[in-house]
């Protein structure tokens, strides 16, 4: 076909020069254009025809555990799609199937192949399988050499055992055998096992688990500081702003795409127990971590149980409660609800921002996060860490 274009470009040359006097401009025009389609034609199959010739010969799944039905199929358009072979189309390797009544099911050692190569004429043979090795999952890749009778490349590659990534771990095996590129994130995903949570890495479980329980400190500032420190006739407490909390984190993602996941996080904490005093609060914050490195920001409110009074600040600035309060008297402000020792228990609400890293250790999570409470009188600032450790592949009820 080669030769017979080049004839026809030369032909053309010939009839243009000979005739050039007697054909007008448009026809001229005319004949230039199909010169240079010719060309291209040319140029294409020229380039087509550099490209060494390989098929597709088998695929091993038997020492894999799930069968992959797309695993021929999607390996013989990778083949394609990296655009180094001309890939025998695979309507015509069925075709020699049928006719040499060929098995090439099985068809993976260097004897086997080398009885193909009367009958299957290309430069390369291409096979390849999959298996379980411990907790890994290994693809191995084989491109072997009709010419030298031989393997020119063999290739393997570990992966984490994740179903249903398979195919993707094939495209990442196969762009490193040969020399293309990888996005780093996703083979980070398929072969690390302290890479975040994601829906690759964890497939199975659409709930992010990194709950556990949480412990750390809170300083409170302002006036709750100075309401903690007083003593309690005076309403306060007579302890420090400073105190233990512990409690235990879930966690509930809604969204994960790229390097970013999106998740609910409820927070309940016990506070004051050093101090002699039982503090429960309720935190539910929205947040957004980082696939990558772990990092986080939340921000929600929080709920607190805690001993609130009314009363009034008189002339000489000391805390009045209502009920200490004389109708007579003129020289009280306006009443006001604040912290107080002799209070009753009452709901009380606040903003939390969180800002934290989780740090990875094989299955186990550590979460560091740091919080803080704003007020008009009064805000706090802590401190909490956790862990845990999970099944990575626990699926989903």
């Amino acid at each position: 076909m080669l030769l017979c274009a080049n004839l026809l470009v030369l032909f053309l040359h010939i009839f243009v020069l000979q005739n050039r006097n007697k054909i007008n401009i448009m026809k001229k025009i005319n004949i230039i254009i199909a010169i240079a389609f010719v060309s291209l034609f040319n140029l294409v199959n020229a380039q087509n025809s550099s490209k060494p010739s390989i098929c597709m010969i088998a695929f091993d799944q038997s020492e894999y555990e799930k069968n992959i039905q797309d695993a021929f199929p999607f390996i013989y358009n990778e083949l394609i799609r990296l655009g180094r072979y001309s890939v025998m189309d695979k309507y015509d390797l069925e075709y020699t199937k049928q006719k040499d009544s060929l098995v090439l099911n099985n068809c993976y050692s260097s004897f086997c192949l080398n009885a193909l190569i009367p009958k299957v004429k290309t430069d390369y043979y291409f096979t390849g399988s999959i298996s379980t090795l411990g907790s890994k999952t290994l693809v191995n890749l084989r491109l072997y050499n009709t010419s030298t009778r031989s393997f020119e490349r063999i290739f393997s590659k570990e992966f984490l055992q994740i179903a249903g990534q398979e195919l993707l771990m094939f495209r990442v095996a196969m762009n490193e055998m040969f020399g293309q590129p990888n996005d780093p994130i996703i083979e980070q995903q398929l072969t690390q096992a302290h890479a975040f949570d994601n829906e690759i890495s964890n497939p199975y479980q659409p709930q992010l688990s990194a709950n556990g329980p949480r412990m750390g400190g809170v300083m409170f500032m302002g006036q709750t500081a100075r309401i903690m420190q007083a003593p309690t006739y005076e309403g306060g407490f007579g302890s420090s702003p400073y105190t233990f909390q512990f409690g235990y984190q879930f966690e509930k993602q809604y969204l994960n795409e790229g390097n970013f996941q999106a998740l609910f996080e409820f927070v309940p904490m016990i506070s004051g127990l050093d101090q002699g005093r039982v503090v429960p609060s309720i935190a539910i914050l929205n947040g957004i971590r980082n696939n990558r490195n772990g990092f986080e920001l939340a921000i929600g409110p929080s709920f607190t149980l805690s001993q609130t009074a009314e009363g009034m600040v008189d002339d000489n600035g000391v805390w009045q409660l209502k009920s200490h309060y004389d109708p007579m008297n003129t020289n009280f402000d306006k009443l006001e609800t604040r912290l107080d020792s002799r209070g009753e228990y009452n709901l009380n609400t606040s903003l939390i921002i969180a800002v934290g890293k989780t740090f990875k250790s094989g299955k186990m999570n550590l979460p560091v996060n740091v919080f803080y409470s704003p007020g008009l009188k009064s805000s706090r600032l802590g401190v909490s860490f956790g862990w845990n450790a999970k099944d990575r592949f626990k699926k989903a009820n």
